[in-house]
């Protein structure tokens, strides 16, 4: 049987990873019960990246690294995605995996200039967005948790621009047939995106930012949550059916 691989590419703070678990512990729960046996690498620690044909789809996680630092382990694992795209295996990155995916395929990622983007923000849908396999249905706008510095500053040739910021005109894009970038996080929930204010209560100072007025904004996320569910769901189904 096929795998449901994800692909982590760094740790949430020591002290939340202590109560609530890791990114691929938050992402598995959300891709919730599937047949399909669902599987962990770390290219970090040097994990190898398996063979494509043993692959359902892929999840890359985000990261407290920064794309432009050009690790190895990023760069291989970069370049390693392409091979998903050209193979159409379902592809979700999330965060550092949106960047990434932007990154291998030739484009700006560096800070956003506009700043740093946390806590809970509505996001809306693109005209394109309505017809795309993963976001078609919902809300426009509708809430997601949201804590990047970083930002895919241009998209792909080809790619479709599915969801926008007040903040971040990139939150998401497709490649292909099945290949996604998310800025945002749908594997965060309300109590997770309220630990990340506190674990960068001085940065977002030194930014200008109030972390209390951010923490009261913060509210459920149901639809953003929801995208990982759908994916995983689009793993296991026909591209073909759904194109046609």
């Amino acid at each position: 049987m096929k795998t449901l691989l994800i692909v982590k590419l760094g740790s949430t703070c020591p002290e939340l990873a202590d109560q609530r678990g890791d990114f691929e512990d938050w992402i598995a729960e959300g891709l919730g019960p599937t047949p399909t046996p669902v599987q962990t690498i770390d290219p970090v620690r040097g994990d190898p990246l398996p063979a494509y044909d043993a692959l359902a789809g892929v999840v890359v996680t985000g990261s407290h690294a920064m794309v432009t630092d050009r690790h190895p382990w990023s760069e291989q694992t970069g370049q390693w995605l392409l091979g998903l795209l050209s193979r159409d295996i379902p592809l979700l990155g999330i965060c550092y995996g949106h960047q990434l995916l932007a990154h291998v395929l030739g484009c700006p990622v560096d800070d956003n200039p506009r700043g740093l983007e946390v806590g809970t923000v509505p996001l809306y849908l693109t005209a394109e967005a309505h017809e795309d396999p993963l976001f078609a249905g919902l809300p426009n706008p509708f809430l997601a948790h949201v804590s990047h510095r970083q930002s895919v500053l241009e998209l792909p040739a080809g790619a479709v621009p599915l969801v926008w910021s007040e903040q971040e005109p990139h939150h998401a894009f497709r490649v292909g047939r099945c290949a996604w970038g998310v800025q945002f996080h749908p594997e965060f929930d309300l109590p997770i995106q309220l630990a990340y204010i506190r674990c960068n209560t001085e940065e977002l100072r030194a930014a200008g930012y109030d972390p209390d007025h951010l923490a009261q904004q913060v509210k459920p996320t149901p639809e953003a949550a929801g995208l990982l569910a759908r994916f995983g769901q689009l793993c296991l189904t026909s591209f073909d059916r759904l194109s046609r």
